[in-house]
């Protein structure tokens, strides 16, 4: 069997429904993360998301990804820049008053989530999606080595699994989420 693509190397083909599904259900949550900095509305906050991904499902099939630059970095900055122009637009000019208010208003704050917080949480989503594939006897013998950090002999005899069963268990869930991950985390 041949090795699955990445991720964004899917997006980059046409009728990858299943991959624009992935990345939604991956992404989503974060960008929320970003927007609701930026917007204190729910609405608003979901309205910007629903933006990013809008011009996500635009930009991806033509996007190459650079192993040497940052995923996140591009997506954080295409949002930021999507929510100053749609802020733009509704800009206001003040008449009289204070022109000091303007400094007191908060900014953007661009190091919300850093690079450990950004990969904790994309593992985080991307397991919660993948549980769902495995089995559950392969599931939790994968959770107690790995997450759990217990030896894979006592998780062998909690579980009723062989050895060898219990370390296939492992390898196949951690091969997958390195698909799953593939070109993501940089």
């Amino acid at each position: 069997m041949e090795t699955p693509a990445s991720l964004l190397e899917r997006l980059r083909l046409p009728a990858q429904e299943q991959a624009w599904v992935r990345f939604v259900e991956l992404y989503t949550p974060l960008l929320f993360h970003w927007a609701s900095r930026w917007e204190p509305r729910p609405q608003d906050a979901a309205d910007l998301v629903q933006e990013v991904l809008l011009q996500l499902y635009q930009k991806l099939p033509e996007f190459t990804y650079d192993a040497q630059r940052s995923f996140r970095a591009w997506l954080h900055t295409l949002m930021h820049n999507r929510w100053r122009n749609l802020h733009r637009r509704f800009v206001v000019p003040p008449v009289g008053g204070d022109p000091a208010a303007l400094s007191r208003l908060p900014a953007p704050d661009d190091d919300s989530l850093t690079e450990d917080d950004y990969r904790r949480h994309l593992t985080r989503r991307a397991l919660e999606l993948m549980q769902k594939d495995f089995q559950p006897a392969t599931w939790r013998a994968f959770w107690a080595c790995t997450v759990d950090g217990r030896p894979t002999t006592e998780v062998a005899a909690q579980l009723g699994m062989t050895l060898g069963a219990v370390r296939a268990a492992k390898c196949r869930v951690l091969c997958r989420l390195r698909q799953e991950l593939k070109g993501l985390l940089s």
